[in-house]
């Protein structure tokens, strides 16, 4: 049984907010090159046998993919010509990174305009002007990587029984988050925007449709979640979820957030922590759909 790593937000802050704006670059090259999806899907990195990747994307030359690689720490990139260049992961500043990422994508003939500001977070100092954020612990970003790769496995377990429209396990670098969301079929109200420093229109595409979301998040220092977390929320939110009874015990209703929050540590904990996740995401699933009315029968097999 795959052993789930121990890594507490204080052991890496410094490096999750550097490698947090380091992807946000990478998944702007894939914003600016992937065709329009639904929901923004073309937007999101995708788990790989060694880190995290974009997947192929068209450019003029070809197709082009970009990957970081937690085993040997470097962010490569390659094309259906042959060509790779790389770059080290290590600590460098945003600002140092970012030029070198624009080198790396000019020698391998990609052009892609990317907005160098940060998304989804308070600071937001421009990427060519970013010389606080420098960290990088290898070992923190593999075990990250490590955790990411086994929440997939069991997000991918999880998504095989639903018939209706779902998402991949995506990688969402707006929130550093990954996460798997099923629809209903059926058009939401319109959301009311305001996250910060995100367009009002971004979040209205993504909640276009009744949803059930879950996945996880690393925590965020100061906030209502300080320590890695799995989490799950409907939009809308129907009546009564507070008070769902849902699994394991160590799920709790954080109203701050309007989620269910299940601690990491209890999972890693567990005696099968792939069950105990299973059972975190199946138990706060059926508690939103029933309260929401979905259609189960149809949406789900027998």
């Amino acid at each position: 049984m795959a052993t789930w790593p121990q890594l507490p937000l204080s052991d890496w802050t410094d490096t999750q907010t550097t490698l947090h704006r380091w992807t946000q670059i990478v998944g702007k090259t894939r914003l600016a090159l992937a065709p329009m999806q639904n929901h923004w899907w073309h937007c999101a990195l995708y788990l790989t046998a060694r880190g995290l990747g974009t997947s192929p994307m068209t450019y003029a030359k070809g197709s082009v993919e970009l990957e970081f690689d937690f085993l040997d720490h470097r962010l490569v990139g390659r094309t259906s010509g042959g060509a790779t260049k790389s770059i080290p992961l290590a600590p460098r500043s945003v600002a140092d990174f970012y030029r070198d990422y624009l080198d790396l994508l000019t020698a391998l003939g990609v052009a892609a305009k990317i907005w160098p500001v940060p998304q989804e977070m308070v600071d937001t100092t421009r990427f060519t002007d970013d010389r606080d954020h420098a960290s990088y612990d290898p070992d923190a970003a593999q075990r990250c990587w490590r955790i990411l790769a086994l929440t997939d496995r069991v997000l991918q377990r999880f998504r095989g029984p639903f018939l209706g429209k779902s998402s991949p396990s995506h990688f969402w670098w707006g929130g550093f988050d990954l996460a798997c969301t099923r629809f209903s079929g059926r058009p939401a109200p319109r959301h009311p925007g305001g996250i910060p420093h995100l367009a009002d229109y971004v979040t209205r595409e993504a909640y276009s449709h009744e949803c059930i979301s879950a996945g996880w998040w690393p925590g965020s220092v100061g906030g209502p979640v300080a320590e890695p977390a799995f989490y799950a929320y409907a939009y809308p939110e129907p009546a009564g979820c507070p008070e769902a009874t849902v699994r394991p015990a160590a799920t709790r209703y954080l109203l701050a957030m309007r989620e269910w929050i299940l601690p990491y540590e209890a999972v890693r904990a567990a005696p099968d922590p792939e069950g105990a996740l299973l059972d975190f995401l199946q138990s706060t699933y059926e508690a939103a759909a029933d309260r929401a009315g979905w259609d189960r029968a149809r949406l789900e097999r027998a």
